[in-house]
């Protein structure tokens, strides 16, 4: 294809500074330059290292690093969620905030045609003064920003979301309480809420993106389709392909390859989910109580140097010879590919989620955020290929038991609803992996961002 304005398009991206954000964001930069377009990625400086082999087209790719302006009372070392608590992070969208002008500058020197964001309100506004698209590219599900649009105090009125959603999904009582202080709570520095800083960016824009599509999403796609009243793109499902060099670690691949085929449960919830020290206790000694052999890969509980200090006591002992708990990052995608694993306990991030539905794991959700919960119920209660760990509806508290029966009900020879999961699981990862679906739905992703410059 050649370099031209009129056959190449140049994409400007500045996602949130986490990596549940940048990985969806450079997957996709890399389906651009797979066609011959060009990408220009806001990263912050340390995390760009993480990053560069996860790009495929490195002369269509580049990553643009800037550094995170001081606020006070944000630490100085903190560039992304990952380096603080869910409780600061008002003072990193803040710090971002004060990027305008940077990012102003390079719009005006590099004059791309889009501007895919999420999170940042003044976005659209700069885009429109000049003269560019701009795109809120979602990493989270049609579902979930669905319910950002639902209004009212009372937990009556947002358990089911807003007029005209569909009636598919409920939220619990106590994450309806948390939705009030995502509309109530004001931040710090910019003084407006979560929810009009969502809601500013998404009806503002010029378009709105997903990475999904319509035969999996289809009820809430066109729920926003007909809310909105703009342009709903769908680039399709992207699961990163597994890098050629990137091998599981030899003692851990050799120990889970000496167990039956399906018989390991493996456990992972993210880069960001830190569970309590009472939380984590409740999941291992589940795990334990299914007499399973498994894999556990969590962060460590706060204050807490490594997840091997905070064990139930007597749980090593008692589970060495089927059981290893990191506190570390592992291959998700390597470990689901294997053929011991039968079992994948997830906390429905966007990205795992789709992950879990292209492998061939039986799935049991445990939800923790927002967006996790709205999925979780996609996942078990609209598709219905997973099973949800049982929580408390008032406190959102799970126990030991719940998280054995969920995997139980999942692993069981001869259970119903693990047949259920399975048989509605293996229609939708086949038409998943149908051949060139990915691409077609990418190249009408194309040719509708095209539409917009018309």
């Amino acid at each position: 294809m050649s370099e031209t304005r009129k056959d190449t398009l140049t994409i400007f991206m500045y996602p949130w500074f986490a990596m549940g954000h940048f990985i969806p964001y450079l997957l996709t930069a890399n389906k651009f330059a797979e066609r011959g377009h060009k990408t220009f990625l806001i990263v912050p400086p340390n995390t760009q290292p993480k990053l560069s082999p996860l790009s495929l087209y490195p002369d269509h790719i580049k990553f643009i690093p800037i550094s995170i302006p001081a606020v006070d009372g944000l630490p100085a070392h903190v560039e992304t969620t990952n380096d603080t608590t869910i409780q600061d992070q008002d003072l990193l969208r803040h710090a971002l905030d004060l990027t305008q002008p940077v990012i102003e500058s390079l719009l005006c020197d590099l004059k791309p045609d889009f501007i895919f964001s999420d999170l940042k309100h003044w976005v659209p506004g700069l885009a429109r003064r000049l003269q560019i698209k701009s795109v809120y590219y979602s990493v989270a599900s049609p579902a979930t920003m669905g319910f950002l649009f639902t209004e009212g105090m009372l937990t009556e009125d947002i358990i089911n979301g807003p007029p005209g959603y569909p009636p598919s999904i409920k939220l619990h009582k106590h994450m309806a309480r948390v939705f009030v202080w995502f509309q109530t709570a004001k931040e710090r520095g910019s003084g407006i809420t979560l929810q009009k800083r969502f809601l500013t960016a998404i009806c503002e824009s010029d378009a709105v993106g997903f990475k999904t599509c319509k035969e999996i999403e289809g009820e809430y796609c066109e729920f926003l389709e007909n809310m909105l009243k703009k342009p709903i793109l769908f680039a399709g499902p992207m699961v990163p392909k597994p890098e050629a060099n990137l091998t599981l670690d030899q003692k851990w691949a050799e120990w889970l390859d000496k167990f039956k085929p399906r018989t390991v449960i493996f456990c992972a919830f993210g880069t960001e989910v830190v569970l309590k020290k009472d939380r984590l206790e409740e999941l291992l000694l589940g795990f334990e109580l299914t007499g399973l052999p498994f894999l556990i890969a969590l962060r460590p509980p706060l204050g807490v140097d490594s997840i091997e200090e905070d064990l139930p006591h007597g749980f090593k002992e008692r589970t060495k010879e089927r059981g290893i708990v990191y506190g570390g990052w592992v291959p998700q995608q390597l470990i689901l590919k294997l053929s011991s694993v039968g079992c994948f306990v997830t906390h429905c991030g966007y990205g795992s989620t789709w992950e879990g539905l292209m492998s061939e794991c039986q799935l049991v959700v445990l939800p923790h955020a927002f967006d996790h919960c709205i999925q979780a119920r996609l996942l078990s209660g609209v598709l219905k290929v997973g099973l949800e760990v049982e929580i408390g509806d008032e406190d959102g508290l799970f126990t030991k038991e719940g998280v054995h029966g969920a995997i139980m009900a999942a692993m069981a020879d001869g259970s119903e609803a693990g047949k259920e999961v399975r048989r509605n699981h293996d229609k939708y990862r086949e038409f998943l992996m149908r051949e060139g679906l990915e691409d077609s739905y990418f190249d009408n992703f194309v040719t509708k961002l095209r539409t917009l410059l018309e």
